[in-house]
C-alpha cells in the first residue's frame, strides 16, 4: 500500500487486492475495520482507479469525530489488511463504449468516482466528450490537482469556489449555480448523460438545476452522501 496526501484531510491509498475481480468506474467499495474486543464499522468509499488489474485506489476524506476515515487517514501503515467487499453499484457508471457527451458534477470528495470515469476513459483511448464542473469551498480543498491541471484531450475542467477564492478569480465565491451549469456544462439537445456527485444538497441542488435546465432525467445519473459517522 502506498499513500498520496491529496489535501490537507484527504488521502489516497494505493492498495493491492489479490484476485480482484475487477470493476466499472463509478463503482464503490465497502470497509470494514473491526477491534480487538470485536466490535466492527464499515463504511463504503468510492473508486478513484480506472480498472487496472488488483490495483486500487481510494481517496478518503477524514470526517470529524468519525469511525473508520480518522483511522484510514491517520493510522493506516504500509502492510495493514483491509477487509475489503465489492465492487458496489451497476447504476453510476460509465462503459467505455458510450460514446455521448458526458457532464460530470462534483461536490468536495464526490469528484473521487468521477475521476474514476476520467482515468477509465483516458486508459480506454474514448473520444467521448467529457466536461467536469468541480465545487469546493476553498482551493486548498481541490483533489488530484496536478492530474486535472495537466488534462487530456476532450476533458474541460472548471471549478466553483463557495467560500474562498484563488487570487484573481474573476468569479466571486458562491454556491453552485444554474448559471454554471450552463456556461460550463452541455445543453440539453446535445443529450449529455450526466453524473452528480457530492453531499445531499448539493446533488439535490445540482439535479434540480439539471432538470429544470431540460436535460432529460433518465439521463441525470445522482450519487450522494451524508453524515454517517466517517
Amino acid at each position: 500500500m502506498n499513500r498520496v496526501a491529496e489535501s490537507a484531510t484527504a488521502t489516497t491509498f494505493v492498495l493491492h487486492v489479490p484476485d480482484w475481480p475487477g470493476h466499472v468506474a463509478g463503482q464503490h467499495v465497502d470497509i470494514r475495520l473491526t477491534a480487538e474486543d470485536g466490535y466492527s464499522a464499515h463504511r463504503s468509499y468510492s473508486l478513484a482507479s480506472a480498472p487496472d488489474g488488483e490495483r486500487l485506489e481510494l481517496t478518503v476524506q477524514r470526517v470529524p469525530d468519525g469511525e473508520v476515515s480518522p483511522y484510514l487517514v491517520d493510522e493506516l501503515l504500509t502492510g495493514d489488511l483491509l477487509e475489503i467487499r465489492g465492487p458496489v453499484g451497476g447504476w453510476f457508471v460509465w462503459q467505455p463504449e458510450q460514446t455521448e457527451p458526458v457532464l460530470l458534477v462534483a461536490g468536495g470528495s464526490g469528484l473521487v468516482p468521477l475521476m474514476s470515469m476520467i482515468r477509465a476513459r483516458d486508459a480506454a483511448g474514448s473520444r467521448a466528450p467529457f466536461r467536469l464542473i468541480y465545487s469546493v469551498r476553498e482551493p486548498e480543498d481541490r483533489l488530484y490537482m496536478a492530474e486535472l491541471h495537466k488534462g487530456s484531450p476532450g476533458l474541460d475542467t472548471s471549478y466553483v469556489y463557495t467560500r474562498v477564492t484563488p487570487d484573481n478569480w474573476t468569479q466571486p465565491a458562491g454556491r453552485l449555480s444554474a448559471e454554471d451549469l450552463v456556461r460550463n456544462g452541455w445543453p440539453p439537445d446535445f443529450e449529455p448523460t450526466c453524473y452528480v456527485c457530492g453531499p445531499t444538497q448539493f446533488v439535490e441542488k445540482a439535479a434540480a438545476y439539471l432538470v429544470l435546465l431540460g436535460h432529460a432525467p433518465e439521463r441525470i445519473r445522482t450519487e450522494r452522501f451524508g453524515p454517517s459517522g466517517g
